[in-house]
């Protein structure tokens, strides 16, 4: 028998990803103050909070494997209908919710980003000089110069 019961994955589940969604809402202020230093700092720890995710996921499964089930969401099911303990079915219903609500967040975040680098680029692309396109002067020799007339105002 597995040393993690489902319930005790559980409980830490929902210890962790409330502290990843915490951390989500503090990158998403930064992301609106456009705080890069504020976003620097949180970085480790949303990587940190993501893998321990993955880490309490697997345990899980291990876990409901080592009980008789299958070791994967559908087992998870059937290890709450057989439990018998009435704290597990809203334990596991709110670690769903918060996974759900922290994944929008995420969602959301990711489009703050994609706006942030788009206007970044359109800045960085002003910034460029303009490309001088290859002309060919009146004697047929490559000119980087602009064979268009400007327009004169008297």
């Amino acid at each position: 028998m597995s040393s993690v019961s489902p319930m005790s994955s559980l409980r830490e589940e929902q210890r962790v990803i409330t502290a990843l969604l915490e951390v989500l809402k503090q990158e998403q202020q930064q992301l609106v103050a456009a705080d890069i230093d504020g976003l620097t700092e949180l970085t480790p720890r949303k990587s940190s909070l993501v893998n321990d995710m993955a880490v309490l996921a697997s345990q899980r499964h291990n876990a409901l494997g080592a009980a008789g089930y299958k070791a994967e969401e559908a087992g998870m099911e059937a290890w709450l209908a057989a439990s018998g303990d009435p704290e597990a079915a809203p334990l596991w219903a709110q670690v769903l919710d918060l996974t759900r609500e922290a994944k929008e967040l995420n969602r959301l975040n990711g489009t703050l980003i994609s706006k942030h680098l788009s206007h970044t680029q359109g800045a960085l692309q002003a910034l460029r000089p303009q490309a001088q396109g290859n002309f060919y002067g009146p004697s047929g020799q490559p000119t980087t110069a602009n064979p268009r007339r400007g327009f004169l105002a008297g």
